[in-house]
């Protein structure tokens, strides 16, 4: 028995609930009710011992249901060795409890045994010996194993064994949201096409509307369909907050200097934490404070703590659900606050719903429209968002007089590597793609492969996510008459050597419709042409947005027939691309697109003006 500190108000109470347990007359019933008192009192602790205390006593067949509710009141204060140990007990006396086989899985995740926990899952998705149990349906147990093996083999990038469970689970049971997300997504990364591939009973319409954001900007340049999806994820997974703001309700005066909020969970290692530090640097700190409200692990990273130091404040909001970040947030008199994050992976849309800042703007993270309820503007510029794409954004541009991204002047660049070093052949054209594999389609590379086939003495210099990928884009080439030798797959690199790699490219070839962001600031800023098609969508738009800021618009097309026929131009004639080369070391890096003081100060305007604005209203 463990020494556990008894409140003084329980210890009467508490000995006499030992004294039954080691008698043998305290009945299952109550021991589970009081067990469950005590959780809720937060004395999950004492809970788990009050079941070992009975369990010791107790030789009968309810010994199984005690050892189960022991295993999730100790999953539920995170000791995790223990409730394993006692879903384990249970399942020795009941080999068939599907309900603590699923549990014992989520276990053996949380101590890292990743495949004790894919094997758990996996006998609990293929016991069919059960019909309803402890009021649970058994089919959705065992859908729910399946989903949770999927997303472990999703994470572990095993995709082709997910997509394997994730075919199983739909073969169950056509109308699961979730997985269908998944699904498709899945099939993106592995570069499987058709990416809408039926299976069992799903119906195309069933695909389609259960396609998740991120996706559907890879999959689709309609700007209706892409607005589509972000309202039904709002309107399934945002709250429906109807009460006052709650920056109404803080009491906090807005005076003095302007406070800016930054919420994000990508403020380290990512695309956005590359992008914005010295927007950061850059604040006018007479005029405004900067605060970063983040739930961003500490990774440890030198990009991390540059971050850190540039702002004012940086308050972490792991721990606080949705409402206490936002009232937190409201009670330091935010005037704008930048969403980051929109309804990227990891994203926590509901902070904003509740409105904790009068002002609440979309940046960077999402680059199209959320339709978070309470961020009602977007930072853009006229090209990424010109007036036919607005009746399918919720929110209103605040339009930037260059273009919309941010750079960062100061990025590590790495030592420059030669062709041969990377595999590259010294004497050829080499195109080039180094977006995330979900990027690429079938039309889009289909055209890449014509390409390749109009410039004999070229190779396509492409990034490869996983296995799969590589293989699908080696037959599909294949399929098209390419030679498996003219495709060449970069793995990934540390950001500094990735960026020297740019170097080494004749022509960067934009994916379609999810363009370049990053990428593409990456390899202007490297020297590397790129080109780009733009077409109806805020994500379809903003390599050209870059390129018209850098100065290079011809390398802008608005079909794929333009697109095809200006890479086979610039491959035919490299003398054209080695101009546009030229053109980036003497001016791109003093183009407009890298002017981020400009860029800085053309925000902080319009930031200022909306802010004393509100609060003279």
């Amino acid at each position: 028995m463990q020494t556990l500190s008894i409140p003084a108000a329980l210890s009467a109470e508490w000995d006499q609930l030992l004294r039954r347990c080691q008698e043998a007359s305290l009945p299952l019933a109550e021991l589970m009710g009081r067990a469950s008192q005590l959780q809720t009192q937060g004395l999950g602790e004492l809970a788990g011992e009050l079941y070992r205390a009975w369990l010791d006593k107790q030789t009968g067949p309810l010994r199984v249901v005690a050892l189960y509710n022991m295993g999730a009141t100790l999953a539920s204060i995170h000791k995790h060795a223990e409730a394993e140990q006692a879903y384990l007990q249970a399942l020795a006396l009941k080999p068939d409890f599907l309900q603590a086989k699923v549990n014992l899985g989520h276990q053996q995740e949380h101590l890292g045994q990743v495949e004790n926990a894919l094997k758990t899952w996996a006998d609990a998705a293929n016991d069919t010996s059960v019909g309803e149990i402890m009021g649970t349906d058994a089919l959705e147990l065992r859908l729910h194993a399946l989903k949770n093996r999927a997303r472990l083999l999703e994470q572990e990038k095993r995709y082709p064994e997910a997509e394997a469970v994730m075919r199983q689970a739909l073969m169950l049971k056509a109308d699961q949201g979730d997985v269908l997300q998944h699904y498709v997504h899945i099939r993106q990364k592995q570069c499987a096409w058709p990416v809408y591939e039926p299976v069992g009973a799903v119906t195309p319409n069933q695909l389609l509307l259960n396609t998740s954001l991120l996706a559907m900007l890879s999959y689709s340049d309609d700007p209706a369909l892409q607005l589509l999806v972000a309202q039904r994820f709002v309107h399934e997974k945002v709250i429906k907050y109807a009460g006052p703001p709650l920056y109404k309700q803080s009491g906090k005066p807005r005076e003095g200097r302007i406070r800016i909020g930054y919420l994000s969970g990508d403020l380290r290692m990512h695309a956005v934490g590359f992008l914005t530090p010295e927007i950061f640097e850059l604040h006018d700190r007479s005029r405004f404070e900067v605060f970063a409200f983040c739930w961003s692990g500490e990774d440890g990273s030198a990009q991390r703590a540059r971050i850190r130091s540039a702002m004012d404040q940086l308050i972490p909001l792991q721990g606080l659900s949705d409402e206490a970040a936002a009232q937190l947030i409201a009670s330091m008199g935010i005037d704008v606050l930048v969403d980051l994050q929109g309804l990227t992976s990891g994203a926590r849309p509901n902070i904003l719903a509740y409105r904790p800042a009068p002002i609440q703007v979309s940046y960077l993270g999402l680059p199209g429209t959320s339709a978070i309820p309470g961020v009602d503007w977007i930072l853009a510029d006229r090209f990424v968002m010109p007036p036919e794409y607005l009746p399918f954004c919720t929110e209103r541009p605040i339009y930037l007089d260059k273009c919309y991204q941010s750079s960062d002047r100061k990025r590590p660049i790495g030592a420059t590597p030669t062709r041969s070093q990377l595999g590259l052949p010294e004497d050829a054209f080499v195109y080039c793609s180094f977006n995330n594999n979900h990027k690429y389609t079938e039309p889009m590379f289909q055209a890449w492969m014509r390409v390749l086939q109009a410039v004999p003495n070229s190779v396509l210099w492409l990034l490869a996510d996983n296995a799969k990928a590589r293989e699908n884009m080696l037959a599909h080439a294949a399929a098209q008459g390419v030679a498996a030798e003219r495709l060449i797959f970069a793995p990934r690199a540390a950001p500094p050597d990735y960026l020297a790699r740019f170097q080494l490219a004749d022509l960067v070839l934009d994916t379609f419709p999810y363009n370049a962001g990053t990428t593409a600031n990456d390899c202007l800023w490297m020297g590397a042409p790129i080109l780009t098609l733009s077409g109806r969508s805020y994500i379809s738009r903003m390599a050209g947005s870059l390129l018209t800021a850098v100065g290079l618009p011809d390398l802008i097309t608005y079909s794929v027939t333009e697109y095809e026929q200006r890479a086979i131009q610039i491959g035919q004639q490299p003398a054209r691309a080695l101009s546009y080369k030229r053109y980036l070391q003497e001016f791109g890096r003093s183009s407009a697109l890298f002017d981020i003081p400009a860029l800085v100060a053309d925000m902080e305007a319009q930031f200022e003006r909306m802010a004393l604005a509100q609060r003279e209203a």
